[in-house]
């Protein structure tokens, strides 16, 4: 099959009805991965190519309580990583991160995902091929989706005033069901500091947001 044709649900892999078991803790800053999350704190969801480099992007950031990656946007129930890779599950690598908005903004994360990445390869990222390598911003509410439409044009203009011939190909999607990668997925550069990364921005930069405290 094309791995870069988005599959129907009637294609789709059946999956499972038991979620994917990971570790309790975030191996890098401690803070536990799946139980509730402190007051005050939000999530955001982003996908950007191999999830790997993507979640030491954001874990990085000051302001950011955790982070984790796993699989959004496709039909198959708690997927395994190499069905997601088969490219029968629609389902896109993605990266959830708990974040402190007093200290990091929802824009400034967004500046983040449009400099570090090709928002413009479609069903790619560089040499990351398929479905699962799409550039999507999952939205959890109308204000989320407000500003990631909002940045998403600020960037097109700059691509334009640049001469960038492309156009950009990011979907903005209502946030649907997060199932958690294989735990040797969660940190992985942390665990293994010389291991792929895969993000490659196009050296264009957003004005700096300062709407974080």
């Amino acid at each position: 099959m094309d791995k870069q044709q988005m599959i129907t649900p009637e294609q789709a892999l059946p999956g499972r009805t038991e979620p994917i078991r990971i570790e309790e803790q975030h191996y890098v800053t401690g803070n536990p991965l799946q139980e509730e999350i402190p007051p005050g704190m939000a999530i955001a969801y982003f996908a950007m190519g191999c999830f790997w480099g993507a979640e030491r992007l954001f874990w990085k950031q000051p302001g950011v309580w955790s982070t984790a990656v796993g699989y959004q946007g496709g039909y198959t129930p708690n997927p395994s990583y190499e069905e997601v890779c088969s490219g029968r599950t629609g389902h896109t690598e993605s990266v959830q991160v708990v974040f402190d908005p007093k200290i990091v903004s929802y824009p400034q994360l967004l500046q983040l995902f449009w400099e570090q990445h090709d928002p413009t390869q479609g069903m790619r990222q560089g040499a990351d091929i398929g479905t699962q390598y799409r550039s999507v911003i999952f939205t959890l509410t109308p204000e989320q989706r407000q500003q990631a439409q909002s940045s998403r044009d600020q960037f097109s203009r700059l691509l334009a005033d640049k001469g960038h011939p492309a156009t950009i190909t990011t979907s903005i999607e209502t946030a649907p069901s997060f199932y958690f990668a294989e735990p040797y997925h969660q940190q992985y550069l942390a665990k293994n500091p010389g291991g792929y990364c895969g993000l490659g921005g196009l050296g264009f930069c957003l004005p700096p947001d300062n709407t974080a405290n």
